[in-house]
C-alpha cells in the first residue's frame, strides 16, 4: 500500500506578520525574520515528517522573477512580480491536482485563501495553530535529546575503533 505523502506550504509573510516575535524581528531586519522562521518550519517539518514549502511574495518587487531555493527538507520559493503568494500557493495545489496519497495542509489566515484550500481539497491551518504546533514539537524535540543524551553512556567504546579497544584491553591484562 503506498504512504500518504504530507505537504504542508506556509504563506510566509502572513505567518511573520502574525507570529510576535517574528514581526518585532523583521521590522529590524526582515531577512534574518524570514530566516529564523525557515529554520524553526524546517525543524518542524523534519520533526513531522513533512515535504514542505514556505511561500514568500515579491508582489511589489519591480522586475522580479520566481525564484526557488532548497535547505534540506525545506523549499523556498519567491514569486515573481504581481504574483501573491495565495496565487502561488493556488496554482501550486491546482497542479497537484486531486492526489489520493497526498495530504496537503496551507498555513496561512487569509480566510478567501483558507476557502480556496478547503474546495481543492486541502487543509487549512491557521497561523496561530501552527505557532501552537511547531512550539509543542519543540518541547518534544528537545524532550528526546535530553532523554538520549541522559541514556547515553559516556565510555571509551563511543570514540574508539574497535582495534584501539584490543590494544587497551591487552595492555589492562598485562597488569593483571
Amino acid at each position: 500500500m503506498k504512504r500518504l505523502k504530507k505537504i504542508l506550504i506556509v504563506d510566509g509573510y502572513n505567518v511573520i506578520n502574525a507570529w510576535e516575535d517574528l514581526k518585532k524581528l523583521s521590522e529590524e531586519n526582515l531577512e534574518y525574520a524570514r530566516e529564523k522562521l525557515n529554520y524553526v518550519i524546517s525543524e518542524y517539518a523534519q520533526f513531522k515528517g513533512y515535504k514542505t514549502i514556505i511561500v514568500y511574495d515579491a508582489y511589489k518587487v519591480k522586475d522580479s522573477v520566481t525564484r526557488y531555493e532548497k535547505i534540506k527538507n525545506l523549499e523556498i520559493v519567491f514569486t515573481k512580480e504581481k504574483e501573491t503568494a495565495d496565487t502561488y500557493i493556488e496554482r501550486y495545489i491546482t497542479e497537484l491536482g486531486p492526489k489520493k496519497f497526498l495530504d496537503i495542509t496551507v498555513a496561512t489566515d487569509d480566510i478567501a485563501e483558507q476557502q480556496v484550500v478547503s474546495g481543492k481539497g486541502g487543509n487549512r491551518i491557521s497561523t496561530r495553530q501552527l505557532y501552537i504546533e511547531v512550539n509543542n514539537a519543540q518541547v518534544k524535540i528537545q524532550e528526546k535529546i535530553q532523554k538520549t543524551v541522559k541514556n547515553k553512556r559516556n565510555t571509551l567504546d563511543d570514540f574508539l575503533d574497535k582495534e584501539m579497544i584490543e590494544k587497551l584491553n591487552d595492555m589492562r591484562k598485562k597488569d593483571l
